[in-house]
């Protein structure tokens, strides 16, 4: 997700065509295209200016609401438009097409296989989906940050936490007896839910900082994220 602005200028953006799967939007301004994954503007005027992106979470409706009981502003397509007839069934046809990728020896993942995908200073990580349903939570550090990645229990939704809090680091494990989105850290014995919100214990009310993930086929990830890790059990 990204702001549609550059140097205070608002750009009207529309699908213009899609590169090996992943969308290219144009601007109306300048004519310029740019690349849904990376933000970043591949042809025309505006070449090589980055938009801006927008922290988002990825999660199942049913866990949305389960976070907002009261309710709130849901958009859905009108049934008209020429987006929605495209649209329709878009993940399950297109999983089903062939892509270009560069083919690595040893590379031990497909494809297709699904990654919760990580930037932290500049560097990049990649997570198999199946490994973090495995393996809620998953504790790591790289790019010199520790961290936690939590799986709601949905198996769908993945959020991921900074573990540094006021200048402390903590150790998260799951919850015995409960599903794997709720914590417990072995510092102070607090309960966190996925959130991030301490919800009991010593450190009740506090929050973790989130880091952004994003959820993409393997290819696309190393295609957009050449020197990508990936992470692998221990």
């Amino acid at each position: 997700m990204w702001e549609a602005t550059i140097d205070g200028r608002p750009l009207k953006l529309h699908l213009a065509g899609i590169n090996n799967q992943n969308f290219i939007m144009q601007d109306e301004e300048t004519g310029s295209w740019w690349q849904q994954v990376s933000g970043e503007a591949i042809f025309g005027p505006l070449k090589g200016r980055q938009l801006k992106g927008v922290f988002h979470d990825e999660l199942t409706f049913a866990t949305w609401r389960r976070e907002h009981p009261s309710g709130g502003r849901v958009l859905k397509p009108d049934d008209t438009t020429a987006w929605r007839k495209f649209s329709e069934n878009w993940e399950a046809k297109t999983a089903q097409m062939p892509v270009v990728h560069v083919a690595r020896e040893n590379d031990s993942l497909s494809p297709r296989t699904l990654v919760v995908g990580l930037k932290v200073n500049n560097e990049a990580k990649a997570y198999p989906l199946d490994a973090l349903r495995q393996q809620s939570p998953l504790v790591d550090t790289f790019g010199g940050v520790p961290l936690v990645i939590v799986m709601s229990e949905d198996g769908q939704s993945v959020r991921a936490f900074e573990t540094t809090l006021d200048g402390r680091e903590l150790e998260f494990y799951a919850k015995a007896g409960e599903t794997n989105s709720r914590l417990m850290d072995a510092q102070t014995g607090s309960e966190w839910d996925f959130t991030g919100t301490a919800v009991g214990g010593q450190l009740a009310g506090w929050q973790l900082k989130k880091i952004a993930v994003l959820k993409d086929y393997w290819f696309d990830w190393r295609t957009y994220n050449p020197s990508t890790a990936l992470y692998s059990a221990r």
